[in-house]
C-alpha cells in the first residue's frame, strides 16, 4: 500500500518541478525578447509623464508614420543635412565638462506655487506665472551659457511649461527668452509663426528619449533632432522658423524623417534597438538649429554612454523624409487623421524670435533672398561626438541570451525528470 501512495507523491513532485522550471525559463525569455513584443503591442498608444499623457493618442507626435510615402524632395533634404554625417545621442549619464548631458525636466504637483516670468520675446510667449520650483533643473546646469531650457510638467493640471534661455532671479521669479504652455490632453497647436522653447514652435518634452521608456521596452512617439542649416520656412505641425535662407533643399522646421525600414538594427544592443525601432516607426522632427543629426533625451545615470556612442555608426544615408501632407485634419490642430488639408510651408511675415539680425517692425516684409551663409544661433549643448566602439557584450544580448537561458533551463528540467523518474520507478517496484 505504501508503494501505491508514494507513486502520486513522486509524480506530483516531477510535474510541479517541471512546470516551475518551465515557467522560470519562459519568464527569462519574455524579459529578454520583450522589447520586440512591446514594440508591436504598444504602438499607437500615448506616452505619459507624471500621470499625464504626452498629448492624445491621435496626436501627430504619437502617429506611426512607417507606411507613409517618401517625400518627393527627400534626397535633396537628406543631402543638405549630410549624407555622411553621423547620428549622435545628445544625452547620457553623468557630466561632460561639468554639465549634465541632455535636456532635463521636472514633474511638480498641482499645489506647486506659480511665480512670475518675464520674457524677451513676450509677443510670442505664453504669459506667466509658471509653476517653476526654485530647484528646477536647467539644461547644461545653473552656470550654463547655452540654451538653458527649463521643462516643467504640472501633474495636477497636466499642463506642460517650457522655457528657453531661463535664468532664476533672487526674488524667486524667472527671466527667459521665450516660454510656451501646452495642455497635454489637447491637440491645440501654438499660434502660427509663434516660437516656443524650440525654434520650430513645437514642444520639447514629447521629443525626448527617457530612460523609463527603455525600461518599458518601447518608445511610442517621435523624437526631436537638430540640423546645422535650416530653411526660412516651417511645415505642420511646426509653427516657426529660425533661418534667413530660402534654399528649397534645406530642411524646414517640422520636417519629419524616419530610419529606413531596410536598415538592419540587429547588431545593436537591446537598448539602442528600442531607440532605432522608434526612429523607424515614429521618426524625428527637425526642431531646432544645432549640430546635424543630434537626437535628444533626458539625462539619467542609468544610460550607458559607450552604448549610446554606438549609434554614431549610423549615417544620414540611412534616413528618408516622410510626406505627411495627408495627415493634418486642421492647420491649427496636432490631430493626425487621413483627410488632407491645405498646409503649405509656412512663411511668416516677421522675423523669427531667435533670428540673429535685428527684428523689423511687426508687419514689415522680410526679403526672401537667401544669404550666403546661415549660421545657427541656438547651438544645442551636447556630449562629444566621438566614435566609440560598441561594447562586445552587446552581441550576446537579446535573443542570444534568451536562447542560452532557454536551453539551459530545458536541460535542468530534463535532468530532474530523469532523476526523479528513476526514484519513482524504484519505489513502484518495491513490494
Amino acid at each position: 500500500m505504501q508503494s501505491h501512495s508514494a507513486a502520486p507523491t513522486v509524480a506530483s513532485r516531477i510535474v510541479c518541478t517541471t512546470l516551475l522550471l518551465c515557467m522560470m525559463t519562459v519568464g527569462v525569455v519574455i524579459s529578454e525578447i520583450g522589447v520586440g513584443t512591446a514594440s508591436v503591442q504598444a504602438r499607437g498608444s500615448s506616452a505619459s509623464v507624471g500621470g499625464c499623457p504626452l498629448f492624445p493618442g491621435n496626436n501627430i507626435w504619437n502617429r506611426d508614420i512607417s507606411t507613409l510615402p517618401v517625400h518627393s524632395n527627400s534626397a535633396n533634404f537628406i543631402a543638405s543635412i549630410g549624407m555622411t554625417g553621423h547620428l549622435h545621442a545628445g544625452f547620457g549619464a553623468g557630466l561632460w565638462n561639468g554639465r549634465p548631458i541632455g535636456v532635463p525636466y521636472i514633474v511638480v504637483p498641482g499645489s506647486q506655487p506659480k511665480v512670475p516670468v518675464s520674457f524677451t520675446y513676450a509677443d510670442e510667449s505664453d504669459p506667466g506665472p509658471y509653476p517653476i520650483p526654485p530647484n528646477a533643473p536647467i539644461e547644461g546646469g545653473s552656470q550654463s551659457s547655452g540654451n538653458r531650457h527649463v521643462i516643467v510638467v504640472d501633474s495636477g493640471t497636466c499642463n506642460l511649461y517650457e522655457m528657453y534661455s531661463s535664468y532664476p532671479q533672487q526674488d524667486g521669479n524667472w527671466k527667459a527668452g521665450s516660454g510656451a504652455v501646452w495642455n497635454l490632453a489637447s491637440n491645440a497647436l501654438r499660434p502660427s509663426t509663434w516660437t516656443s522653447a524650440d525654434a520650430a514652435g513645437l514642444p520639447m518634452l514629447p521629443g525626448l528619449v527617457r530612460y523609463d521608456e527603455i525600461v518599458s521596452g518601447v518608445i511610442t512617439h517621435a523624437l526631436r533632432f537638430t540640423v546645422n542649416r535650416s530653411q526660412r520656412a516651417f511645415l505642420w505641425p511646426a509653427r516657426h522658423y529660425d533661418s534667413s535662407s530660402t534654399d528649397p533643399n534645406l530642411p524646414p522646421m517640422g520636417l519629419r524623417l524616419r530610419l529606413k525600414a531596410s536598415f538592419d538594427i540587429s547588431s545593436f544592443s537591446p537598448r539602442n534597438r528600442i531607440i532605432l525601432t522608434a526612429l523607424k516607426h515614429y521618426g524625428m522632427f527637425v526642431a531646432d538649429n544645432g549640430s546635424s543629426w543630434d537626437i535628444y533625451g533626458a539625462p539619467d545615470n542609468r544610460w550607458n554612454n559607450d552604448d549610446l556612442h554606438a549609434l554614431g555608426s549610423i549615417t544620414g544615408s540611412a534616413f528618408e523624409v516622410v510626406d505627411e501632407s495627408s495627415l493634418p485634419v486642421s492647420a491649427s490642430s496636432g490631430q493626425a487623421g487621413s483627410s488632407p488639408v491645405d498646409t503649405p510651408i509656412g512663411t511668416p511675415t516677421k522675423a523669427p524670435a531667435h533670428h540673429p539680425t535685428p527684428a523689423p517692425t511687426k508687419n514689415a516684409v522680410i526679403s526672401l533672398v537667401p544669404l550666403p551663409t546661415d549660421t545657427p544661433t541656438r547651438a544645442e549643448e551636447t556630449m562629444p561626438r566621438g566614435n566609440s566602439s560598441q561594447k562586445s557584450g552587446n552581441m550576446i544580448e537579446g535573443m542570444s541570451t534568451a536562447l542560452f537561458f532557454m536551453l539551459a533551463g530545458l536541460g535542468v528540467v530534463l535532468a530532474l525528470v530523469v532523476i526523479n523518474w528513476g526514484r519513482f520507478s524504484r519505489k513502484r517496484s518495491m513490494p
